[in-house]
């Protein structure tokens, strides 16, 4: 009997897995489609509040989503322009910036070669390649422009979403045949992914705004670039601010020399000290409910699945996924190793052999 529950284990485990990869690998090869239903659901979601909200003013509908599409399009036609310019000049400036930074690769050797080591000429051009340290940057935008060229896609997707928004609920307890349902779990579950992007979307442009203008302080160019590479970073857990400082403060350093470089990395930690230690998580409160290693994992997970908008969408993935997992009791103790350290006394099991005792 025991050895015929342990094989029906083993086979349920193998069944699993090979759903699993089948899953990962469909979501691998729709990518791109994927991407662009996920940047609609996202923006969906940072605009689903402003509808219910003018809902409840007794505004009609289609007017209420009318009016939140048309805000999302004059904020990406600003962001748009302004970031599209600088990147177009970026792009046009780098034949200079490549030369800048072999003057400073030569005015090293030489300074090296005075202190008695000697560098072949091309040993160090051949490691540090303007081009490829900035390359980051160019990937990271370009792959951002790409998603944001079907743009009339992503907003009428956006369109139907927001429109059936109030009704969902409806539809869901016409389906379970409850009209008196409330889906309590369901409803703080979205509250979380709600407050979750809400509150990162409001820290992320602060951020980026602060670093646009010390940027533009220090007379380094194309602010609106860095701010931007701020703003849509810093959704990225733990990196993002990491990532987004290192280009910047390399155009610095080849801008004004060291001083200037240390003042721009000084800004970008006293930014993400003040906001991203400090403010957000007094103001998120009760954090995503993920451990660390998680996140960081999930992190990896997602932006090798879908690149930098799995990056980004790493923690809404993950709390969806978690809470899958926590109202199915045989995945509840899945649940339970995704979140953070839980105390003791909180334990079941801890607690009744105490009792006991």
């Amino acid at each position: 009997m025991i050895q015929k529950n342990n094989t029906q284990h083993g086979t349920s485990f193998l069944v699993i897995a090979a759903s699993l990869v089948i899953i990962v690998w469909g979501i691998v090869q729709a990518q791109s489609v994927l991407v662009l239903m996920l940047v609609a659901l996202f923006l969906a979601v940072i605009g689903a509040p402003l509808v219910l909200w003018l809902k409840d003013k007794r505004i009609p509908s289609v007017l209420a989503v009318l009016a939140v599409l048309a805000c999302m399009i004059a904020i990406l036609l600003m962001i748009g322009g302004l970031v599209g310019t600088s990147l177009a000049h970026f792009s046009d400036s780098m034949p200079f910036y490549q030369k800048r930074i072999q003057e400073e690769v030569q005015a090293l050797r030489e300074f090296l070669a005075n202190k008695g080591f000697t560098i072949k000429d091309n040993a160090v051009l051949e490691y540090v390649n303007l081009g490829a340290v900035l390359g980051l940057t160019a990937n990271l935008l370009s792959g951002l422009t790409s998603t944001l060229s079907s743009i009339f896609l992503i907003l009428l997707t956006v369109t139907f979403i927001l429109l059936e928004v109030s009704s969902f609920p409806v539809k869901l307890r016409a389906i379970l045949d409850d009209p008196k349902a409330e889906f309590s779990q369901f409803r703080k579950f979205i509250d979380d992914i709600n407050h979750y992007l809400l509150i990162k979307t409001g820290v992320s442009v602060t951020t980026g705004i602060l670093i646009g203008i010390w940027m533009s302080i220090l007379g380094v160019d194309f602010p609106v670039l860095w701010g931007f590479l701020a703003f849509l970073l810093n959704y990225i857990p733990n990196l993002g601010v990491v990532i987004a400082a290192v280009p910047a403060v390399l155009l610095t350093l080849i801008q004004y020399g060291p001083g200037h470089a240390a003042l721009a990395a000084g800004g970008y930690i006293a930014v993400n000290f003040i906001i991203g230690t400090a403010v957000e998580p007094k103001i998120v409160g009760r954090g995503v409910g993920l451990s660390t290693l998680v996140v960081f994992l999930s992190l990896i997970f997602w932006g090798n699945l879908l690149g930098l908008i799995g990056m980004v969408l790493c923690i809404p993935f993950t709390m969806t996924l978690k809470f899958a997992l926590e109202n199915h009791e045989q995945t509840r103790w899945l649940a339970i190793l995704l979140g953070p350290e839980t105390p003791v006394e909180n334990i079941p099991l801890v607690s009744k052999k105490k009792k006991s005792r």
